[in-house]
């Protein structure tokens, strides 16, 4: 839907042209969900719903500064590496944060001190084998 409202036509029928043209170029054809009742249909919803969700969904870090949210990624991270199927995937995981700390660090973010460094990798995967830390 990239083009305008031809003048004189009413808003209403341009719309309703716009969605039977694409029905029929078939753009709604497969889509998730397609056939499934909404979410929630026929449910009571209580007040401020949505922002209780988008909280869910954030797990919490809806509305903090971004240095705590970078922590909370960090910590993330940390145990999605020590879960990780291979080495190479934890070492992607933590190679990532490690890269995100140090734009961190380079340009501070808001909020209270980051208090945070970059991860060892090596130590991380010793860690996630259960080989002892060496002195």
């Amino acid at each position: 839907m990239t083009q305008r409202k031809p003048p004189g036509m009413g808003f209403e029928s341009w719309i309703d042209k716009q969605i039977r043209e694409a029905q029929e170029r078939g753009e709604f054809d497969d889509l998730p969900s397609a056939g499934k009742p909404l979410p929630g249909a026929g449910e009571v919803l209580e007040e401020d719903w949505w922002i209780k969700k988008k909280v869910r969904e954030e797990e919490g870090t809806a509305g903090l500064p971004p240095s705590l949210v970078l922590r909370k990624e960090a910590e993330t991270a940390k145990a999605r590496a020590l879960a990780a199927g291979t080495d190479d995937e934890a070492r992607a995981i933590i190679g990532e944060m490690n890269a995100k700390i140090l734009d961190a660090l380079r340009k501070p973010l808001s909020g209270p001190p980051l208090n945070l460094m970059p991860f060892d990798v090596d130590e991380l995967v010793r860690e996630r084998k259960g080989t002892p830390r060496t002195p």
